[in-house]
């Protein structure tokens, strides 16, 4: 190969990486986003250590629905991101009596739902177990982690802005372990998160 050849063939290969990293970039800032689950707040559907996938095109065009699991900016130090699942939108009436969630003055089924203590506390000790009711205004979203005895939520600092929410929990891509030694978790990897 003469010199020419060679520095072509350089120039094309940093060419080549130039314009992968900026369609990398692109897709990072507007189509998915990778995220790894640092807490236990959303036990057992998310579990410390899932790396996951969050679809950042879901709400360009609809609006979050009871139930989606999302990633949003958190109010008090906006440069944090949470994972939490939308319990309330806009204009619902919310109340939790005794651990139980009331959604519109009906009482809601939530299979995924972990509690990790025996006991119930008081409202007017803390908004964990109890609360009295409330409607979520419009352009807000109440939302909680599933490990409902461990989560800091919108019990505790209030709403989320729909202007802050960055997207949607879409699929767990990696999922490993890590005390006292390394464990992949192999039946997570893949796994749509709902």
């Amino acid at each position: 190969m003469n010199e020419n050849t060679k520095k072509n063939n350089i120039r094309d290969t940093i060419d080549s990486l130039v314009v992968a990293f900026v369609i990398a970039m692109i897709i990072r800032a507007f189509v998915i986003q990778a995220y790894k689950i640092p807490s236990g707040s959303m036990l057992n559907t998310l579990l410390i250590g899932d790396h996951i996938l969050v679809n950042k095109l879901a709400y360009k065009f609809s609006k979050p629905k009871r139930g989606d699991i999302i990633v949003f900016e958190w109010p008090i130090e906006p440069s944090k991101d949470f994972i939490k699942r939308v319990i309330g939108v806009p204009g619902d009436k919310i109340q939790i009596i005794n651990k139980e969630l009331y959604v519109n003055d009906k009482k809601v089924m939530e299979p995924y739902v972990i509690h990790t203590s025996g006991f119930t506390l008081p409202g007017n000790f803390t908004p964990r177990d109890n609360t009295p009711a409330f409607v979520v205004p419009k352009g807000f979203y109440f939302v909680m982690g599933d490990n409902r005895d461990s989560s800091y939520d919108s019990r505790y600092w209030g709403f989320v802005s729909e202007d802050k929410i960055k997207g949607k929990a879409w699929i767990i891509y990696w999922s490993w372990k890590f005390s006292g030694g390394f464990e992949l978790r192999l039946n997570r990897i893949l796994k749509t998160i709902h």
